[in-house]
């Protein structure tokens, strides 16, 4: 009898724990938090396992902070015979996004790629809610990797502006934006969160050269 008695007792003690963590997911700030910048990159540079593992990144690291329910993609485009290929701005739904303060940074797809959506280094928070690097900081890590025009499309051209289509951690460029939307001059480019210019390179020691870690962006599809 003890012993049946100690296992209906730990039983209930495991549903009370489940019950506890299942609250504690639903409640946490980021459990309603639709975007984020990741925090750290995979390890590899540009090389992120293609568009499969960079979208394997984003929900991992949603899945650390208790976002994981939502299916997660990142916000890259690739390429194919110098034409675009996979455009960003078609992998990450409709929107509206808020990142886990609650701050909308936009209410559709074209609202983000327009002058009025609400990005910048207060409101392109990581998945823990923490402040990207930016121009002024040390390190600065503000260049986030993307591929893309500023419309949100891949780039046509024989020039690399995705790394192989993120696989390549040694030869080729990546087209970045500027998270805190602040460049070395006032010009459009250089204010761009998703089109500001090429890296130098795709190994994190070139990625950090003009100013990156190699992260990106991370958007919640549902």
């Amino acid at each position: 009898m003890k012993t049946q008695t100690l296992i209906r007792r730990a039983s209930w003690l495991a549903v009370l724990a489940l019950g506890a963590c299942a609250s504690m997911d639903a409640n946490t700030p980021q459990a309603k938090m639709t975007f984020f910048v990741t925090s750290v990159n995979p390890g590899k540079g540009a090389d992120l396992g293609g568009l499969a593992g960079a979208d394997a990144h984003c929900q991992a690291l949603a899945t650390t902070v208790g976002a994981g329910k939502r299916t997660w993609r990142a916000y890259l485009a690739t390429t194919r015979n110098g034409q675009p290929d996979v455009n960003a701005r078609d992998r990450i739904g409709k929107g509206p996004w808020q990142n886990v303060k609650g701050d909308v940074i936009a209410v559709s797809v074209d609202d983000l790629h327009s002058a009025n959506n609400k990005l910048n280094k207060q409101t392109a928070l990581t998945e823990k809610g923490t402040v990207v690097n930016g121009r002024g900081d040390t390190p600065n890590m503000h260049d986030i990797l993307t591929g893309t025009q500023p419309s949100g499309i891949g780039i046509a051209g024989n020039v690399d502006s995705t790394c192989s289509n993120w696989t390549s951690s040694g030869a080729g460029a990546a087209m970045v934006g500027h998270s805190d939307r602040i460049g070395l001059d006032e010009s459009v480019p250089a204010k761009s969160w998703n089109s500001s210019h090429q890296s130098r390179g795709c190994s994190m020691d070139a990625l950090k050269s003009t100013g990156g870690a190699g992260l990106f962006y991370c958007f919640a599809v549902n």
